[in-house]
């Protein structure tokens, strides 16, 4: 029988791996291409078994060696990390799959650094989920920041030369400024960076100056994307649509929102979240957030310009029930990351199925060409009506709880904001069927057939639908980390 600590290597072997088979056969196109979808549904399976044993009672640790005192390079399985680790293995079946469809239907050059990077992405993205306390998190944020670089600076062109130096820059040093100092601090306060089940500070942080502390670690998570220090996602879309895939589905956004709840959960606590008041400034700054970006979202006519502050929005979302911090928002939050995750992949998938097919990136282009690819437009119209909160689509549960959170903590102008915010999701995120639907056709628009960048659309699709349904293996997992 396979220890806990063997299913943790067995999750993340593959991915740190693939890129030496990938090197290997980078004279052999099918073989090399077949490595990262081999390898994500080994990492996969064991995923799924940590989740089942985990729910069950389990406990998933794998020490390798220690640092100093009881801070030591280990990992931890804790809920939320489960619902992390599942999006980035099941999530990365699909990508696999899509980046061949969509890197051979668009010509695109150096494959096979691609799918190097790509693959250490998810593993820096894994053990991110699965650390076991602030340390090892910062160590894997770190490596997922320059792990992604190469993929958002593949074009090599003069834009995304001068988009990744963007995204370089404000993601370290954020971290470097803000993070590791709040990471510091929590040393010198407490004696421990241990992720634990209610946080470490209550008793032993003295509350007048953990909003200060807590500042620190929201501004210093860059990932998040809150406003201001959002800009690198919008730049960053100039790389491959897969990419922008990665980088607002799968791993590096979601890397960002789950480091701020595990700050929340594991080491605030909830309940120091409260007594203190320093969530009172997050939930304000991720509201503005949310609003703004999806006002600016409505003003761009790039459909991956669009879906990228549609990401800035989603995300504040996550981050304001997190900061609200009662049961229900904390629901919210953490079934968005699952919710999110997989109704903006599909929103991505589709944006570059059009693009491989048609190339088009304008959304003003798109007038008619519904008839000419059907089951990329009924995908994108299932994962956007799912980020918009519309039933019997997994979005609607994280909105349903979020609404509640805020009902909860009588924050009655927040429940105003997410109702105009909602109502302005609708107009961005439609608009692009409607147009593709209902608008005089284009007949100059030719489409070309590349089943790899569908097929994968319409099974995320699919998921979207699927977790509405079965919402109660989710809420378990969450009900571990707040009761």
């Amino acid at each position: 029988m396979i220890s806990s600590a063997n299913f943790i290597s067995l999750a993340l072997l593959p991915p740190l791996l693939a890129p030496f088979f990938i090197f290997i056969f980078k004279n052999n196109q099918n073989l090399r291409d077949s490595v990262g979808v081999i390898g994500s549904l080994i990492s996969f399976y064991a995923t799924i078994n940590i989740t089942n044993d985990l729910m069950n009672g389990g406990n998933h640790t794998l020490y390798l060696f220690n640092i100093f005192n009881d801070l030591s390079l280990s990992f931890k399985v804790t809920p939320l990390g489960a619902v992390f680790g599942l999006l980035c293995s099941g999530l990365w079946i699909l990508a696999a799959i899509y980046s061949i469809g969509y890197m051979r239907g668009n010509n695109e050059k150096n494959q096979t650094r691609f799918y190097i990077f790509y693959s250490l992405s998810i593993f820096g993205a894994l053990c991110v989920a699965w650390s076991s306390n602030l340390l090892v998190l910062f160590i894997f944020y770190e490596f997922l920041t320059f792990a992604t670089y190469p993929l958002v600076v593949h074009k090599e062109t003069d834009d995304s030369i001068k988009a990744s130096r963007l995204y370089l820059g404000i993601l370290v040093g954020s971290s470097l400024m803000l993070f590791l100092p709040a990471i510091i601090w929590v040393w010198y306060s407490v004696g421990t960076l241990n992720f634990s089940d209610g946080g470490i500070l209550h008793n032993t942080f003295d509350p007048t100056y953990a909003p200060i502390l807590l500042f620190l670690f929201v501004f210093g998570i860059g990932k998040a994307a809150l406003m201001p220090l959002h800009w690198w996602l919008p730049a960053a879309m100039v790389a491959p649509t897969p990419v922008s895939a990665l980088l607002h589905a799968v791993a590096v956004v979601k890397a960002g929102v789950f480091s701020i709840l595990m700050v929340i959960c594991y080491i605030f606590g909830p309940e120091f979240m409260n007594s203190s008041g320093s969530g009172f400034f997050l939930i304000w700054v991720s509201t503005i957030t949310l609003f703004l970006s999806s006002i600016i979202a409505i003003r761009k006519n790039d459909i991956k310009a669009r879906l990228a502050y549609s990401t800035v929005s989603q995300l504040s979302y996550i981050i304001l029930g997190g900061a609200i911090a009662t049961n229900y928002s904390l629901i919210a939050s953490v079934s968005n990351i699952m919710m999110h995750g997989v109704g903006k992949i599909t929103l991505f998938f589709c944006a570059g199925a059009i693009y491989v097919s048609t190339k088009i990136t304008k959304i003003t282009d798109l007038n008619g060409i519904g008839h000419k690819m059907p089951l990329t437009f009924v995908a994108f119209s299932i994962g956007a009506l799912s980020i918009i909160g519309i039933p019997p689509l997994g979005g609607s549960w994280s909105k349903f709880y979020l609404l509640l959170g805020a009902a909860q903590s009588e924050l009655t102008i927040i429940i105003i904001i997410l109702a105009i915010s909602t109502l302005l999701n609708t107009y961005y995120l439609l608009d692009p069927v409607f147009r593709a639907f209902f608008m005089d056709k284009n007949e100059s628009v030719k489409s070309v057939k590349h089943p790899l960048t569908v097929y994968p659309a319409v099974c995320s699709a699919f998921l979207v639908i699927l977790l509405f349904f079965c919402i109660e293996p989710l809420l378990q997992l969450v009900h571990l980390i707040i009761y």
